[in-house]
């Protein structure tokens, strides 16, 4: 044993997942510290520091804030061993299946409340029970399609659930992520070790979606997951999951019901749906039908599903299952439904609606967890609370004892973790993943394992969304198990065509791509002119009557005009600037974050580092209390990231629909920039010195400046900058190249309607002004010096573009009203 792991103490007489009951450490953990090389505090220190990196490098967040804590992901894994996990495992697919039975009985005879077996109130008064989808079944022997289950493990050992996840089960994308990243800190150990697999799971995840898929479907259902939006607090997990199991992610406004079937809006068209993977709640998911009344949904979603047209899963109405009253009649139905004894316990519960209990409950609030049958409402302890507190529960209680539980304390297990300076032991809860196939449900070989904060308590951890604490989850296996995770042979699944289907993208999809590529684009051309004035201003702020101290005033001049006003420091590192470099590339991150089944995994590395650059400049510039223009290197690793990933859009995507809105989006960009600075910096002469300064920082900012000393090797020529910049199609920093990428582009998007025309007269009158324009004679000063050719041309290029980049939106995107997140209280999303 380490004298790390040797300082571990348990924090009760309760079971704890390393330390045996006589205090000695049981022998994985022992294994683990050996081959992980975890003898000490600083050891572990590094690898808690090696998660953090690798999760910023996977863009993994909880949360839509940017200053949102990171996932906490905790280094140390709970590790349970084969002959548990298989004898739980048993336990877990028999709970899912009674659900089921549940379920499949309240939405056809309703069986359970005819007879008094189940108390009608615990469904009928529950938010869960949506009564426009009553009697909507999906195809296929479960109706359950996927199962959750937050359980603990008491302190004598066994195992009991403190909560089912029947609504969205919400947290798989989590688990594969946390698998991935522990596994690169504790790779010695990893590979070592015989650990089960967790990608089996979305495997079969996969073919039991094909499996649900309505009658008459072709041998390739079309499956999307339905999110939603990017400002989720689970966006990632919606992501991950979605990129997981091949399926595209769309919003309720990219989905649209006509001809009695439920489509996908795409620039091709529409496209048909079979199966949808909610990731709403249900209440939310149909404005018309049912009561949440959100945008979030579908328009029709309840009649299509109700004509078999298309399956949702979980199906509409599961939510009903998440009452905690039902954990108390469970034992009963599984007796009455499976003919045997509940083999998982839930925690000990009471519902107030039956009157021997709510007395039970009144009596007792000193030492119970009360909380109502509302989905989201936070317990309370009653043994926190004072006598006249207590007194006003048990009034409130009193009026409508149908909505409200006691449950007794339970006492989880813990599970060391990284702390303080130490080990700490936090209780733990893990959650459960199952999912139904045609012989049954499958249960996931691993789980999200959650950990309170220091003196928390497990029942916290069930009510709250995903967040605290978190870990992987290892089922020690008797058998080597393989490192690589192939389809299994038995998928029979045929290969999705190169079709529509294949490459269709919802025109939400579109719209966050063509923001992406803008986006992006902009970050790094904020990055160049801010390098390019910055190295002047470096030379030549303490000068400012020379040459180039007025050619300085000159881009300082032209960066407030084209970026926005602010010192060079408050441009580059202020996110709450609009037109800053940190701002830009936090709009990049969002974009990037609504579109990440698109995307190459690579690219979120190559963003992280810029983030992380940023970062750590501003904690710098804070430290060190003053200008000191130590922004050459964060603006250089700034560039560096943003060209990766201009580099893993190049060479890694599909050109497809997606990709070619994004290169639109980067070319449009690029041309409003371009012309922008021009129309700062070169519609008037000024002496030959300065100017010389002003047109070399320019080139230097757009990418030019080698070729053009090459062609102009003896002095500053206004004509030969304006002809390599605006005109020369070989350069790819030029606007006549840009307008041909955005020519190209445009001509392999599907597209129809009057708009199309006055979309491309724009593009071609752009075309034109650039075939009329004249480098000589633009560049002919007046009296006053200024260029007033010239700055007529930039201003038509000018809004053109901006009229352009308006008639491809109006073309090809959706226009949503004020978004949902603005006032909402309740995301409708599944958030835990």
């Amino acid at each position: 044993m380490t004298d790390l792991l040797a300082s571990y103490r348990a924090a009760g007489p309760g079971h704890d997942e390393m330390l045996q009951s006589t205090g000695a450490t049981r022998a994985a953990w022992d294994q683990m510290a050996a081959l992980a090389g975890l003898d000490s505090w600083d050891r572990l220190r590094l690898r808690s520091d090696d998660v953090v990196t690798l999760l910023e490098d996977h863009g993994v967040r909880y949360g839509t804030d940017p200053d949102d804590v990171p996932w906490p992901l905790d280094p140390l894994p709970v590790m349970i061993d084969e002959e548990e996990w298989t004898d739980l495992e048993a336990r877990l697919r028999q709970r899912a299946e009674l659900l089921d039975a549940v379920l499949t009985d309240l939405v056809t005879d309703r069986r359970l409340l005819s007879s008094g077996l189940l108390p009608a109130e615990i469904v009928l008064a529950h938010p869960g029970f949506l009564r426009a989808a009553d009697g909507i079944t999906i195809p296929g022997r479960h109706q359950l399609f996927t199962h959750a289950a937050d359980v603990v493990r008491n302190a004598d050992g066994a195992w009991a659930v403190l909560a089912d996840r029947t609504q969205v089960p919400g947290g798989m994308g989590y688990v594969m992520e946390d698998r991935r990243v522990v596994a690169q800190v504790l790779a010695g150990l990893y590979r070592q070790a015989r650990i089960r697999r967790v990608g089996p799971f979305f495997h079969a995840m996969r073919q039991g979606l094909h499996e649900v898929a309505p009658v008459g479907s072709d041998d390739d259902p079309r499956i999307v997951l339905l999110t939603p939006g990017p400002d989720s607090p689970t966006a990632f997990d919606h992501g991950y999951l979605a990129t997981m199991l091949g399926l595209p992610m769309v919003e309720g406004e990219d989905l649209t019901v006509a001809d009695g079937r439920v489509w996908m809006r795409s620039l091709e068209g529409r496209e048909p749906v079979d199966v949808v993977v909610r990731h709403v709640d249900g209440a939310h998911c149909d404005p018309l039908d049912l009561p949440g009344g959100s945008r979030l949904g579908v328009p029709g979603l309840v009649e299509a599903a109700r004509t078999g047209s298309v399956t949702v899963v979980n199906p509409l109405g599961s939510g009903v299952l998440e009452n905690p009253a039902l954990l108390t009649y469970l034992p009963r139905l599984c007796r009455e439904l499976r003919g045997e004894e509940l083999a998982l316990a839930s925690a000990v519960t009471y519902w107030c609606g039956e009157r021997s209990m709510c007395s039970h409950v009144i009596a007792n609030l000193d030492r119970l967890v009360i909380s109502t049958t509302t989905p989201g409402s936070t317990p309370v302890h009653g043994w926190e609370l004072s006598t006249f507190e207590r007194a006003d529960l048990a009034a409130r209680i009193s009026q409508t004892p149908h909505l409200w539980v006691g449950q007794e304390p339970t006492e989880a297990s813990t599970t060391p973790t990284v702390g303080d300076g130490r080990l700490d032991a936090r209780p733990t809860v893990l959650r459960t993943f199952a999912v139904a196939r045609q012989q049954g449900y499958q249960v996931m070989s691993g789980a999200l394992a959650r950990v309170t904060t220091a003196g928390g308590r497990a029942e916290e951890l069930v009510r709250a969304p995903l967040g605290g604490g978190v870990k992987d989850v290892w089922v020690l296996a008797a058998e080597p198990q393989p490192l690589t995770e192939p389809w299994p042979e038995e998928d029979a699944t045929p290969i999705a065509p190169r079709g529509r289907w294949a490459s269709a993208i919802s025109p939400g999809a579109a719209e966050e791509l063509f923001r992406l590529g803008r986006r992006t684009e902009r970050a790094e051309a904020t990055v160049r002119l801010v390098r390019a004035v910055a190295d002047r201003w470096e030379d030549y702020h303490q000068l400012p009557r020379s040459p180039g101290g007025r050619a300085l005033a000159v881009l300082m001049d032209a960066v407030a005009e084209v970026v926005g006003e602010g010192t060079l420091t408050e441009l580059v590192l202020d996110e709450d600037r609009p037109g800053s470099v940190a701002h830009a590339v936090d709009g990049v991150a969002r974009a990037a974050s609504a579109v990440r089944d698109q995307l190459s995994a690579d690219t979120w590395l190559a963003l992280s580092g810029v983030v992380r650059a940023l970062n750590k400049e501003r904690a710098r510039q804070l430290r060190d209390s003053g200008e000191g223009l130590g922004l050459g290197r964060v603006l250089a690793r700034c560039l560096e990231g943003l060209l990766a990933m201009a580099g893993i859009a190049s060479e890694s995507m599909v050109r497809d629909v997606g990709w070619w809105l994004m290169d639109v989006g980067r070319r449009i960009e690029r041309a409003q920039r371009l012309v922008a600075t021009l129309q700062a910096t070169v519609t008037t002469r000024r002496t030959a010195m300065v100017d010389a300064m002003v047109l070399e920082s320019v080139l230097i900012a757009h990418e030019s400046v080698i070729t053009y000393r090459r062609r102009s090797q003896t002095q500053a020529r206004p004509d030969a900058f304006l002809d390599l910049l605006l005109l020369d199609e070989s350069n790819p920093r030029s606007l006549a190249y840009q307008l041909e990428e955005i020519r190209a582009d445009l001509l392999s998007l599907p597209a129809s309607g009057s708009r199309v025309a006055a979309r491309d007269q724009l593009l071609t009158d752009l075309h034109d002004l650039l075939a009329e324009l004249d480098p000589a004679a633009a560049i002919v000063v007046d009296a006053d010096g200024h260029r007033p050719r010239l700055a007529e041309v930039l201003e038509s290029l000018r809004w053109r573009l901006e009229e352009l980049a308006g008639e491809i939106a109006r073309v090809h995107f959706r226009h949503p009203t004020a978004s949902p997140w603005a006032d909402a209280a309740e995301w409708g999303g599944g958030a835990g």
